[in-house]
């Protein structure tokens, strides 16, 4: 609680622009309802869910400089930390201020009114051991007796004084000069000296066998000599691990140990590169993504993919889209994965399929539709391009995998380690970006499958146009910035518009420059068979794709006349003959169901059919001039015909020709409404709110609100202070969930009024602890129900075993 005061103090002592960049920094801490005083802030941004979010955001210098300051174990001098990371002067000592200042801004580590330096209880807690250091002598002697103490002083040749605590501050006034304990380890016997250097250069650990139920436990050789002067702490009932205090460790660790601290980034081999070349390039790989996304869509739109029954599309049906859209398989996971989250694509039964959102996508500008799936694969909580496992099994796409951060984090690191660079420099090969990226996010996550740091993540972007030629795009720079709107325009700029003309040859193949508008998409591929895709796509006309036209209902003369509109010139005379020969030999047969009846106008031709030896399994049997009669179902008939060649049509039952078009397949939105109060049907997939993304200006506002409000503010109890909740549902959360900081009730009760999303850290009556999501919240008192989005299903929590609460 007290790094929780220090930290309001320090927060109130900030001017409004410095405290709107912790608040931007941090904007989970001031998600609905805001916070009313500096106070109630610092409770918030003390929270261990809170500085674990903040954690992946940090630099590998503001890791190191923050795991030195956990090491010193307490608040420590600028000066002390320095030392400690050999950053006392030059580019090592501007580095520890720029990295003390970027801790500041997170709110993680602060100087106090006397220039100490402090840090949140729950970051020192993020390494159990930091930089393989102990726990100070202070603390380790806490449960020492006054007769213990005086025991170590005698042996070190010390007069010990009156008081317990007297004798400890005496004891850590030794340990603390480093001279004085290399002139006790000087006088030790060579078996101590060498475990005591053992030690010293490791984390800690269980050296010792302890054999429970004897007086005295079985010790290493030489710890007796350690433990007698306190260079060694064991717990007094001589159980647990013997432990080695900070002190004594960098004592032994010698005056020319420092902490590994890396102030700049690791250099690349950078080449020169102007602004026109990235841009040219990033053009001609975010054009190709685009037209194969589209692809893989519309094969998607025609034939939705399967689900596997353990979940997500597996590797034949990748295959088929791939084949279908001629997209390699990383671009058709990245499209399908980004698609998923953009709302294009959600689960329908057994299958994957188009929402009505795609059909409102596939209308728009190939810029538009770019810019959307960006902006998806910028948050996308895992890598798509990850088709392996650690076993070298192939992994489905869409599978549901759990969210990873450090997925989102790597992605993220990219993009500030590309910016990093010098203005008309780019790396000579993007895979150089691996190591720099590590720096940018030290605990970001690189894949089994990478020969070379973060290499699938680099090759995504290399796919996008948001790296090219080894230098970040415009693109880059505005996902960077999460810049929605800048990111929309460098699209357009970047992207032509599509393409409403197709150069029909005289070889029978279509060829769209760019990506074609979805009604020249649309057309092609229900006249012709798509062979590449791209910059530049071809579609290829047979007499089995013109007859699968006319299977669909369209009439030769609409189909001419279709081709020639779309056409950059006369219709090709090869083209004309092939539809009007397919036209010609379409329907001769005519297939009703009766199981079934073939009929026709050619005497000569039903007979050619009876004697097809290749059709004898259908059992064609005559029965006059112009009818044949099979044994066969009418759509086993009607395959068999097209496969010998002939170009038969089917027949209602009422003599109509029977039109074969497939209509596309629409999911159901996969974000449906939340549910309304008393139906008690679960939603799935519920739009969670955050304060991302706020604008400058309104953090601004919070900060000079939150200066202006007293420091702190009186907690209300509702049995006994009289001091009244901000509204009922509050008084009746903290009524109940008597573990959760005023703050906490606040956000609790705000998303149950509200109706939004929140995460709650829950102990279930087995003891066990889990953070679950929860959504369609409704108060039962003393019970909560609500949506779990770790079970996927309607729970029933108890509102006292929520210990701890975070915006969702």
């Amino acid at each position: 609680m007290k790094s929780r005061s220090t930290l309001g103090a320090w927060l109130g002592r900030l001017d409004g622009p410095r405290l709107a960049r912790v608040l931007a920094t941090r904007n989970d801490a001031v998600s609905p309802p805001e916070p009313r005083t500096v106070g109630e802030l610092a409770d918030r941004l003390q929270r261990p869910g809170s500085v674990a979010l903040a954690l992946p955001r940090l630099t590998l210098p503001c890791l190191q400089a923050a795991e030195a300051l956990a090491a010193l174990g307490g608040p420590a001098t600028p000066d002390a930390l320095a030392k400690l990371l050999g950053a006392t002067d030059g580019e090592a000592a501007r580095g520890l201020d720029a990295v003390l200042e970027t801790l500041a801004d997170h709110a993680l580590v602060w100087p106090d009114g006397n220039g100490t330096l402090r840090m949140a209880a729950s970051l020192r807690q993020a390494w159990d051991a930091p930089l393989g250091l102990d726990t100070p002598l202070e603390k380790l002697l806490a449960g020492a007796s006054s007769d213990e103490l005086r025991g170590m002083l005698v042996t070190l040749g010390i007069k010990p004084p009156g008081t317990k605590q007297q004798r400890l501050a005496a004891l850590v006034e030794h340990h603390s000069d480093p001279e004085a304990i290399a002139r006790v380890v000087a006088r030790a016997p060579a078996i101590t000296q060498k475990l005591l250097a053992c030690r010293a250069g490791s984390a800690p650990r269980q050296p010792q066998v302890i054999t429970f139920g004897t007086p005295d436990p079985v010790l290493e050789p030489g710890a007796r000599w350690a433990l007698d002067r306190g260079l060694l702490i064991q717990d007094r009932h001589g159980y647990g691990p013997v432990r080695m205090p900070v002190e004594v460790a960098l004592a032994l660790r010698g005056p020319g140990w420092q902490a590994p601290f890396d102030p700049l980034p690791p250099s690349a081999q950078l080449v020169s590169v102007t602004s026109a070349e990235v841009e040219r390039e990033a053009a001609a790989a975010a054009t190709a993504f685009a037209a194969h996304a589209a692809s893989v869509l519309s094969a998607c739109s025609s034939t939705p993919p399967a689900r596997l029954k353990s979940g997500g599309i597996g590797a034949r049906e990748l295959a088929r889209i791939s084949k279908a859209a001629q997209a390699d398989d990383a671009v058709v996971r990245i499209t399908l994965e980004t698609a998923y989250t953009a709302g294009l694509l959600a689960r329908d039964g057994d299958r994957v399929a188009p929402t009505k959102a795609y059909d409102v996508w596939a209308e728009q500008e190939p810029a538009e539709r770019l810019a959307m799936l960006l902006q998806a694969w910028r948050n996308l909580p895992l890598t798509p391009t990850q088709a392996r496992d650690e076993d070298n099994k192939v992994l489905p796409a869409l599978a549901g995998a759990p969210p990873c951060s450090g997925c989102r984090q790597a992605r993220h690191g990219l993009f500030a380690a590309a910016a990093q660079l010098p203005a008309g420099q780019g790396v000579k090969a993007a895979s150089d970006l691996g190591p720099t990226v590590a720096w940018h996010r030290p605990l970001a996550d690189t894949l089994p499958m990478d020969a070379t740091p973060f290499a699938a993540v680099i090759r995504e972007a290399e796919l996008f146009g948001v790296i090219a030629r080894g230098a970040l795009s415009a693109l880059g720079a505005h996902l960077l910035a999460d810049d929605a709107q800048g990111l929309t325009a460098a699209c357009r700029r970047l992207l032509p518009p599509a393409t409403g003309t197709a150069r029909i040859g005289a070889d029978l193949t279509a060829v769209v420059a760019g990506t074609p508008a979805a009604r020249l998409a649309v057309l092609l591929d229900a006249t012709a068979d798509r062979e590449t895709s791209g910059t530049a796509s071809v579609w290829r006309f047979s007499s089995g794709s013109i007859r699968r036209a006319l299977d669909a209902g369209r009439a030769p003369g609409d189909i001419t006349a279709d081709l020639a509109a779309i056409a950059a010139g006369p219709l090709p005379q090869p083209l004309s003959y092939l539809i009007a020969d397919t036209a010609r030999g379409h329907g001769r047969v005519r297939i009703a169901p009766a199981a079934c009846v073939l009929h026709g106008e050619e005497p000569a031709l039903l007979a050619e059919l009876a004697a097809h030896h290749k059709l004898a399994k259908l059992g064609l049997r005559q029965l006059a001039p112009t009818v044949l009669v099979s044994r066969s179902s009418l759509d086993t008939t009607l395959t068999a015909l097209r496969a010998e060649g002939y170009a038969p049509v089917a027949e209602t039952a009422g003599g109509t020709v029977r039109v074969e078009k497939v209509r596309p397949q629409r999911a159901a939105a996969p974000v449906p409404a939340p549910r309304k109060t008393g139906d008690k049907r679960g939603t799935r997939s519920t739009a969670i709110r955050t304060s991302e993304g706020r604008a400058a200006a309104d953090m601004d506002v919070l900060a000079a609100r939150l200066l202006a409000a007293p420091p702190t503010a009186p907690e209300p109890d509702p049995f006994g202070s009289g001091v009244p909740f901000g509204t009922d549902t509050e008084e009746i959360v903290a009524g109940y969930a008597k573990h959760l900081s005023y703050s906490d009730v606040r956000q609790l009760a705000h998303a149950i009024d509200a109706g939004t999303a929140i995460t709650v850290e829950y102990v279930a009556t087995s003891g066990s602890r889990t953070v679950r999501t929860l959504s369609s919240l409704e108060l039962d008192p003393p019970y909560l129900e609500a949506w779990c989005h770790l079970r996927e299903a309607e729970r029933v929590f108890t509102l006292s075993r929520i210990h701890g609460v975070l915006p969702a």
